[in-house]
């Protein structure tokens, strides 16, 4: 099950496609639709297939990376590792370096929220203002620091490979500094496939191919709508009803998420 999330707040759309391979060629048809395939930024983990596809010119790609997988494995490292040492470097990045850079990031949205309040646009002009200063030189600062560590660190080691995964990472990881319509991570994605990945262990698998599509179709219903503030069960009750009488593609998106949000916001008011 691959999962891609995008749109502006309020459109948010989240697709869940079953892949019955992970592969190049895969990931290709995912990321090709009826206008042909996709140009722009794409937020990955450190998966190489998709460098392969990046390196294709039909999709003129550019891959930005994942911090919140970087921290990971230095979160692994911290727990697993025999050395005081490198527990105690793991911990420093988590919390000096890494750490650092989400507070810009939370600073953002204060500031964000802040303006929003007093009526005012918040641009991403002002948030690629804020990264250029704080943000930037607090990973140019990282990279100084892993560059200096890893030489005395073993490559196989969890710590090693924490500190080899951000070096060869390094140009997608510092995308969103210069990106301002890039997360710094892809969390977004790893929150709606969260439940996916929970309720797999109970179920254990799809019977059928059709029957993983079919997951796949509800999930993106159900994970559209919540990322878009609608309740899953009032969407699903008026979709099902409304479906069958449409005829036009007008019909349709009249029926998408963020279209019928305020019919049901009114059905949901209590009545005196």
């Amino acid at each position: 099950m691959v999962v891609g999330c995008a749109g502006p707040p309020g459109r948010r759309l989240v697709l869940f496609n079953y892949e019955p391979n992970r592969n190049v060629e895969a990931i290709k048809r995912l990321l090709t639709g009826p206008d042909g395939p996709y140009r722009g930024k794409l937020v990955v983990d450190g998966l190489g297939l998709y460098d392969h596809v990046a390196d294709d010119p039909a999709f003129e790609l550019i891959l930005c990376g994942c911090l919140a997988h970087a921290r990971r494995g230095f979160d692994k490292a911290a727990k697993v590792s025999e050395s005081p040492s490198s527990h105690s470097l793991a911990r420093v990045a988590i919390r000096d370096h890494i750490g650092q850079v989400y507070g810009v990031e939370r600073e953002i949205e204060k500031l964000r929220e802040k303006r929003e309040r007093a009526g005012k646009e918040w641009t991403l002009e002002d948030t690629h203002a804020i990264r250029q200063q704080k943000s930037k030189p607090l990973m140019a600062g990282f990279k100084r620091w892993l560059k200096d560590l890893a030489p005395g660190v073993a490559p196989k080691s969890a710590l090693g490979k924490a500190i080899g995964y951000c070096i060869n990472q390094w140009d997608k990881l510092v995308c969103f500094t210069d990106h301002a319509d890039v997360p710094p991570d892809n969390n977004r994605v790893e929150n709606a496939i969260r439940p996916f990945a929970l309720g797999r262990r109970v179920w254990l698998f799809c019977d059928t191919q059709l029957g993983a599509q079919a997951s796949a179709n509800l999930y993106s219903i159900v994970g559209t709508c919540r990322a878009n503030g609608i309740e899953p069960h009032a969407y699903l009750t008026h979709l099902y009803t409304e479906l069958p009488k449409a005829t036009t593609v007008e019909h349709l998106e009249a029926l998408l998420p963020w279209n019928v949000k305020p019919l049901l916001k009114r059905e949901l008011v209590p009545r005196p």
